[in-house]
């Protein structure tokens, strides 16, 4: 059977925090990835490489992994109740709840954090009890189904 993951896509996406995990599940057998926007027009990174979304909110399949990248767009998204019903309707089946770094801000906006425990980048760190989280330090998170691991620091890590 074929496990579906999808990777969110938004206007100024930190490409690495999306072609990281990108390259390492479309690796994997039997895995079919998505890349999911709000539409299916192409979309520019932090950096303007452009990304095409082969998937819409509207005719994304059930993902098995959901993965919210982190990156300067997500300030815009921590507002877009389009984004927020596309995430907690995958949520709702999915078998893991994923992000990169800032991406998991989105997930908490999103009420999907409430009363787990979280990480982030760490110059955002303090706004995940904001969201509902319990934010804890480390390089990854797991709590339930959702997995959420940090950015590296200019320091070369997160502090514990």
């Amino acid at each position: 059977m074929t496990l579906h993951i999808g990777l969110l896509l938004f206007p100024r996406v930190q490409q690495l925090d999306m072609t990281g995990p990108y390259d390492v599940f479309a690796s994997m057998p039997d895995v079919k990835v998505h890349l999911v926007a709000k539409t299916g027009e192409p979309v520019k990174s932090s950096a303007g490489m452009i990304l095409t979304p082969d998937a819409t909110y509207a005719d994304c399949p059930a993902l098995d992994v959901l993965c919210v990248p982190g990156g300067s767009g997500v300030g815009d998204l921590m507002e877009d109740e389009a984004t927020f019903a596309f995430l907690r309707k995958q949520a709702a089946s999915a078998r893991y709840v994923t992000s990169v770094c800032t991406g998991s801000l989105v997930l908490g906006a999103a009420g999907l954090l409430r009363g787990k425990r979280a990480t982030t980048h760490w110059a955002y760190h303090e706004l995940l009890a904001e969201l509902g989280a319990i934010p804890v330090h480390g390089r990854v998170v797991r709590d339930g189904n959702a997995c959420l691991p940090a950015a590296a620091s200019r320091r070369g890590s997160i502090s514990r």
